[in-house]
Formats: structure tokens, sequence, C-alpha cells
């Protein structure tokens, strides 16, 4: 009892930051965990902080988890596959050539990374590597004099337990500011369901120059993690295990000259160990059967600078990456490593129609090669209408045209086409993506509003399917064509801030007479989705936070549930007290309805749990 007491008093994580009502005296902490203005609740319940955390209900991603999104989730912007979607962290594109299922495999501290922005259009064919619908974009925060400790435990035996330190010190007149910070983090927990249990562990360090416009970051991290789920990647009612271990160092130069010019150029190396159990309990020897390790070595830059008075400006990208594997399974291919090469030049040209109005065109192509496959020229256009508002906000009106291409995975070509759970195809090309689009971003009084409609035409993706009677997962090549409309809207109150968004998606698909029952991925999308996010400062040092989805999703006969209808949402107590702001308590509640939608089909869904726990912030 005295232990539930304690935990139900205990939460509060770094959110209870803002000042509770106008009468209030306000003090500014330092803001040391993951922060997104269109997600209500930062911090996950079953597990620590993450970079995916803050996109569960970001409006423009759809993330279907596996468990806990921190476990492995699978990232899908605008209707597309987890292999459609990239990841930047500074000036260069992270990647894993095994499969997009370990994309979002970044074992870096929230807390030292800016808020994730979600590349779409025109902004993801100049700056995204690999990835045809969008690319999840990160930025080095600086490092500040600030520290916290968080500890949290909830049902299922979980607690978590997270720990940031910052240290700054000013070199004097001219000579800027050297930085470094440490994070340590931790969680384990027995799982809603059984066999679902994880143990997790991840450590960094960085040191950072600061001198005037310039920023530099380098950084080492490793992440390891362990956690079971049934189902967790086949539909055989197997209780699976996945093992992974992730290294990554990188050094990333930025120099910010304006709000919307700058340039910054990184390198990295980064290591994946994975290793996945179909059966945990099978006698397997002394190794499990899947076991796969991926290195890559990459660079890259990205920018943009303005030219001349008269208007001009270009944007540019630039990466280049090498990988390798080894495997015990994944042996069927041509190749087993691959050198990736990824040019972008997009000039632009403004135009003054009036003090308060401009027309921006810009025109452009991106070059992707490899030593494997051919090389491909992508051409990108855009044309937007831009007006000053009477009350200080710009609407902008645009329509774009984009081309991109992307290379296949080591799973997809180097598993077996014939025999094992996952049957591959050495032969897959790259994909060809057509993105059609046009949209709106305004203001009216305190909303912000911003709205696009699209059609992208994907030639060649590659997608996982089912067929009765086989008992494995197979690698196919499908064109979809996919139209889509989303939708954001945004509102603050001094007491209340709101964040909603939609979307509706449409597919027609051809698998080119493949024998495809169900499709795991390329067809698992929703019809509608709704998210509603809600911040509400109660007062006296209260505050609750409410994250909610609504979806109808397309038909899968994979999902053993067979309901398409799906609500969702997590909600947080917090408590900070006003005499003493640096000490949080809050209870979270993950999965509130406890819904037991799948959102890969066929893998059983999360329940309701509800952790408490303390953080301390200096």
């Amino acid at each position: 009892m005295k232990r539930t007491l304690l935990a139900l008093l205990a939460l509060g994580m770094a959110h209870g930051l803002q000042a509770q009502t106008a009468a209030e005296p306000v003090e500014t902490l330092p803001k040391v965990m993951v922060y997104s203005s269109r997600v209500a609740n930062q911090d996950p319940v079953g597990t620590f902080a993450m970079p995916i955390s803050a996109l569960r209900f970001e409006p423009l991603v759809d993330v279907q988890a596996r468990n806990l999104a921190e476990g492995q989730a699978d990232v899908a912007i605008r209707g597309g596959i987890f292999e459609n979607t990239g990841f930047r962290l500074g000036g260069v594109a992270l990647y894993d050539p095994q499969t997009g299922h370990y994309f979002a495999e970044i074992p870096v501290a929230p807390s030292m990374l800016g808020a994730p922005t979600v590349l779409t259009g025109m902004d993801n064919a100049v700056r995204g590597f690999n990835a045809n619908a969008g690319t999840i974009a990160y930025d080095w925060k600086p490092v500040r004099q600030a520290g916290a400790l968080s500890l949290a435990a909830g049902e299922y035996r979980t607690d978590r337990q997270e720990f940031y330190q910052g240290f700054v010190r000013d070199l004097g007149p001219g000579a800027g500011r050297l930085g470094a910070d440490v994070a340590f983090a931790h969680s384990r927990s027995d799982g809603s369901v059984p066999y679902g249990d994880h143990s997790f562990y991840r450590y960094n360090g960085r040191v950072q120059l600061v001198q005037g416009p310039a920023q530099t970051d380098a950084f080492i991290g490793y992440q390891a993690k362990f956690f079971g789920w049934p189902n967790l990647y086949t539909p055989y009612n197997s209780p699976e295990t996945e093992n992974l271990q992730t290294l990554l160092a990188m050094v990333n130069h930025r120099v910010q000259f304006s709000a919307d010019e700058w340039w910054q150029i990184g390198a990295f190396w980064r290591r994946n160990k994975d290793d996945y159990a179909f059966n945990r309990f099978a006698p397997v020897g002394p190794i499990h059967p899947y076991q796969h390790t991926t290195w890559v070595v990459g660079a890259g830059m990205d920018g943009r600078r303005a030219l001349a008075a008269d208007g001009w400006a270009v944007a540019f990208n630039a990466d280049a990456m090498t990988d390798d594997i080894k495997s015990t399974t994944l042996i069927y291919g041509h190749f087993m490593s691959r050198d990736y090469l990824k040019l972008g030049l997009v000039p632009e040209k403004t135009w003054k129609l009036d003090p308060t109005q401009r027309v921006v065109v810009k025109a452009g192509a991106n070059f992707d090669d490899t030593n494997r496959d051919p090389a491909e020229l992508s051409p990108l256009l855009e044309i937007a209408h831009e007006k000053q508002l009477a009350g200080g906000g710009i609407r902008r009106f645009y329509a774009s045209y984009t081309k991109s291409t992307q290379a296949p995975t080591y799973t997809a070509l180097n598993s077996s086409a014939t025999a094992g759970l996952f049957r591959g195809n050495p032969n897959l090309g790259r994909t060809d993506s057509h993105n059609l689009e046009a949209g709106v971003s305004t203001s009216a009084g305190a909303w912000r509003i911003q709205t696009a409609v699209f059609w992208r035409q994907d030639n060649n993706q590659v997608d996982w399917t089912f067929r009765r009677g086989v008992i494995a997962r197979t690698a196919n090549a499908v064109d979809i064509d996919t139209t889509g409309i989303e939708a954001v809207v945004q509102r603050s109150w001094s007491v209340l801030d709101l964040v909603l968004g939609y979307t509706a998606l449409t597919k027609i698909s051809d698998y080119h007479n493949a024998a495809v029952d169900a499709s795991f991925y390329a067809l698992n999308y929703p019809k509608q989705r709704l998210t509603a996010a809600v911040v509400a400062r109660l007062g006296s040092g209260f505050e609750l936070r409410l994250d909610n989805e609504a979806r109808v999703q397309a038909a899968n006969l994979l999902r053993s549930a067979n309901d398409n209808k799906a609500l969702t949402s997590a909600v947080s107590l917090t408590y900070r007290p006003p005499a003493w702001p640096q000490l949080g308590c809050s209870l979270q509640v993950d999965n509130l309805w406890n819904t037991d939608f799948e959102e890969v089909p066929a893998v059983p869904a999360a329940r309701r749990q509800v952790t408490a726990g303390l953080e301390y912030v200096w």
C-alpha cells in the first residue's frame, strides 16, 4: 500500500513547467526532455523516452507499434510503409540497410535533440535520403547547465530510470562556449501480455562547442534493447523476441545565419546488431538462427543560402554512405555491401508583387546512385504565393511536383526466395515515386491552420505480403496510387492548448499478378484518422494532458480481431508544487480504453497500463 501511495503521488515528469495561472509566479526551468508542440504527452508510459516517443500521436505520422512504440514500431507518413520514412539527425541521414524496421533505432536521449520536424513534399525531396514518403528531422539542441532525474513504476512490474546532466563553460570573449552532457536510461517490464517482457538500456555522451552562429557537436551513444511479443513479425502465434544493440558515433557542424539560412555538415558511424528468435523457447543450440549485424559509415550536408539581393537563393543537399552486412540467413542475394550517393540542388527565385505579397519558384533536381543500381535523376518543382496578413501571420499557398527513388534493403533482397519465414527477391530494383500536391498554411486570429492534398504514385514499391497456406512473409513489388488529404489546426489559450489533426487516404494497388491474399504494410493504412491533443493547465500546480487517436482502417484479413475501427487515448495528470517547481509528480495511463486494435495486422495490442513516477529538475 505504501508503495502504491508513493507511486500515485509520484509521476510528474518535466511537463508542468508552464505557469499554472496568470496570478501565480513564473519560474522557468531548463527544458531537458523531448518536446513537440503537437503532442500532449511527451513521455511514454512503458519505458523511457526515445526520439520516436514524440511521434506516436503526431498528426502527420502514423506510428504502428508492436507493444511499445519504443520497442519496435513502423513509422509511416502519408500512407507509405516503414521503409518509405527516413530519419535525419543534423546534417546526416541515418539509415539501416537491413530493414526499415530499424530506421528509428537512434540511440540518442531526446533531451539532446530539438523537436522533430516532419518533412514531406519538396522538403522531403530536398533533405530526405532513400525515403519516398517523408523524413523525420532532428537538430542538436544547445547544451544547458541543467539536469534531471526521473523514476517511475507501474503495472506489470514496470520500472524506469532516466538521468541527464549538462555542463557549460564560457571560454571568454570571442572564444565561445564549451558544453558537455551525459544521459543514462533504463527500463524493464514483464509486459501487458504473456511473453511481452522487455529490458532496455541507453548511454549517451556529447561535447559541444558554440562560437557565434556556429555549433559543433561530437556524440557517442549505445542502446541495448531486449523485448518479446507474440506475433512480433509473423502471424503464427509464436512467442518471438528481438535483441538489438545499436552503437552510433557522429560529429556535426552547423552555422545558422538566420531563420531560413543555414548550412551544416556531419559524419557518422553506426553499427546495429540484431538477434531475432521466432520461438524464444526453441532448442536452437548455441546461437539463434536469425542474426544480423550491419555497419554504415556516412557523411552529409545540407543548407539554404541567399545568393543575391534580387531574390535568388539555393537549397542543397549531399549524402554519401557505405554499408556492410554480416548475417546467418540474409545470404541469398547478389551482394552484401553497397555504396550510396545522393546530390540535390534546388535554386529558387522570389518576385515581390507588392509590400505584402510575393511569389516563390523553386526548380531543381536530385541525383541518386549506388554501385549496385542504375543512377536516377529526379526533377523537383514548387510554386508558392505568400501574403503577409494584417495580424502578423503569413498565408502560404503552394503547388509542387517531386520525384524520388529508393533502393530496397537486405531483408528483401537477401532472404531466401523459396524457404524460411521471410521470402525475399534478389532482383528487386529501385522504387520510383512521383508526388503531386497543393497546400495552404495560414492563421486566423489565434488559430494556426495547415492543409494539403496530394497524390503519390509508387512504382515497384517493396511490400511484405501473405498467402493462404504459405507459412512465410513474401517480398513483392507493387504499384500503388495514394490519394490523400491532411490538415492540422492549433490554438492556445491561457489555460488550454488544442491540436487537431485529420488525414484521409485512398489507395489503388497492383501486385503484377503475384499471389497475394493480404498485405502486412502497404495496404495497412487508415482510410480516416483523427487526432486530438489537449493540454489543460488546471491551476495550483496541476496539469492534465490528453492525446487521442480515432481511426477507420482499411480492411485486412490478417487482423485477427477483424475490427477496423479504433479509439486510442493516453492521459497524464501532473502536479508540480508552486513552492517547489523543481519537483514533479504525475500519474499516466496508456491505452485508456483498453482497445485491442492491432496496429500491425496479426500483432496483438498492448493492454491498458498505468504508471506513476517522480522527477527532479535542477
